[in-house]
């Protein structure tokens, strides 16, 4: 038998990318390309509200639409909305334009799904698992200095500001990130960015077990390029760093503003000095949904390249109607790899935090969708889909030891001790458990749950 007669469960093929015309959006009928690539004018035009929504698509979307939306903001909400004019654009690209169809279309997106959440979408009874937290992965218990979290033995987690240019419903740091909602008063980073940054080096070089750093927030794409340039550079300077990892969502979301000559030539330079002390540097992004993969951040990802850095990979959040399916992490990973030169890396299971039941996924679940997504892409390609265990950290979703899945509860070991077992020499065995949503489990199981106490999530 010829091997392209064969009848596959997935059939790739080659799918160009494209920008989504802007101008289809009535409050943008007359923006022009020079605006729309400039990143000044997407942040200033970014959407914060439900009356800017309306400035924008107007009357495509329905009253019934905004009252959702006002609704979700005000009873389940736990990131601010905050949308930049490119992921926007990106939602319903080719929905017809009669209000009743583009508003359907418009529902039915993945991107605005998690982007930009209504009252509809979540699970009204228990929006939230009896076992979520505002701060699910500890992270603030494991900070050695403010923004500084050592959580692994060779890694270290820099946050450098609280800020981002899009705010993603599904955060793992809605504890700490963005504006305070009715649901959450958010956390705050404590020291001015400069004294945050010195205590962070100074730890750094005390602690040379540390080799790897990922320098996040937030979002870098809102720390000012000359301050982030300049704690990269002393970061090289310390001869225990062998990894730096850069995270930015706006290579996707706000791509404009890594396409910026001074923010490109400044890279540059930054690369160039990881090259010459053998450092690896890499960009981390985060795409969901292959409609966020653009031709402007095709361009954004080949300048990061351009300029010397080694890679560019995208780490997204595997999320019930956005991309848990087979067919959509594969169509994704292939306009990533194929079409916009960043590499597939990890899937995690959506963390265990409040109002995000709704988009979690069961750990059996996650562990199909590995198996049906490998054999297709290159074996470096191919992502893998984790859960990040609290307590515990990333884990392959297959790395369970043990799984009841009446209950939902799954059971992790680790390999290496944290500041959160007590003692320096805690025992490695002992099993820390993760909880499947309560709508992915058999009746006896949610029965077993109904029956529990529980415990307010925020």
């Amino acid at each position: 038998m010829l091997q392209h007669t064969i009848r596959q469960p997935y059939q790739y093929v080659r799918t160009p990318l494209a920008e989504p015309d802007w101008r289809r959006l009535p409050g943008w009928r007359d923006v022009t390309v020079a605006q729309w690539r400039d990143a000044q004018w997407q942040r200033v035009h970014c959407i914060r509200n439900i009356r800017q929504l309306r400035a924008v698509v107007g009357g495509l979307l329905t009253e019934r639409f905004y009252e959702e939306l006002a609704a979700d903001q005000a009873d389940f909400a736990t990131m601010s909305m905050l949308l930049p004019p490119q992921m926007l654009n990106t939602m319903a690209p080719y929905a017809p334009t009669d209000p009743a169809s583009f508003t359907e279309a418009f529902l039915a997106d993945a991107v605005r799904h998690y982007m930009l959440p209504v009252r509809a979408d979540r699970q009204q009874l228990r929006p939230s698992h009896p076992m979520a937290e505002r701060d699910s992965l500890h992270e603030a218990e494991m900070r050695v200095v403010d923004g500084l979290t050592h959580r692994y033995p060779t890694k270290v987690l820099a946050e450098l500001v609280a800020t981002c240019p899009q705010y993603c419903g599904h955060c793992t740091r809605m504890d700490l990130v963005g504006n305070s909602t009715p649901q959450v008063t958010k956390a705050k980073l404590l020291l001015r960015p400069a004294d945050r940054q010195e205590q962070m080096l100074d730890y750094l070089k005390r602690t040379p077990a540390v080799r790897d750093v990922v320098v996040s927030g937030g979002d870098l794409a809102n720390v000012p390029w000359p301050q982030l340039e300049s704690f990269l550079l002393r970061l090289l300077e310390l001869g225990s760093i062998r990894d730096v990892r850069l995270a930015s969502k706006a290579v996707v979301g706000l791509p404009q503003h890594w396409l910026q000559p001074q923010v490109v030539e400044g890279l540059g330079r930054v690369a160039a000095v990881a090259a010459r002390r053998s450092v690896n540097l890499a960009v981390h992004t985060h795409a969901n949904h292959v409609q966020s993969v653009t031709p402007l951040v095709a361009e954004a990802a080949r300048a990061m390249l351009d300029a010397g850095v080694r890679d560019v990979r995208n780490q997204g959040v595997l999320m019930r109607g956005v991309n848990a399916t087979a067919e959509d992490l594969l169509d994704l990973c292939f306009a990533l790899q194929g079409e916009a030169n960043i590499l597939p890396y990890y899937f995690y299971l959506c963390d265990m935090i409040p109002g995000a039941e709704h988009w979690r996924t069961s750990v059996h679940e996650a562990q199909r969708l590995q198996e049906a997504i490998m054999g297709y892409l290159p074996g470096y390609a191919t992502p893998r889909i984790v859960c990040d265990v609290p307590d515990v950290g990333k884990r392959w979703v297959h790395q369970a030891v043990a799984y009841d899945r009446e209950r939902g509860i799954s059971y992790w070991t680790k390999n290496y001790r944290t500041g959160l077992d007590g003692e320096p020499d805690a025992p490695l065995d002992r099993r820390h458990p993760y909880y499947d949503p309560l709508d992915t489990l058999p009746e006896p199981g949610r029965r077993w749950w109904s029956e529990q106490p529980g415990r307010p999530a925020v």
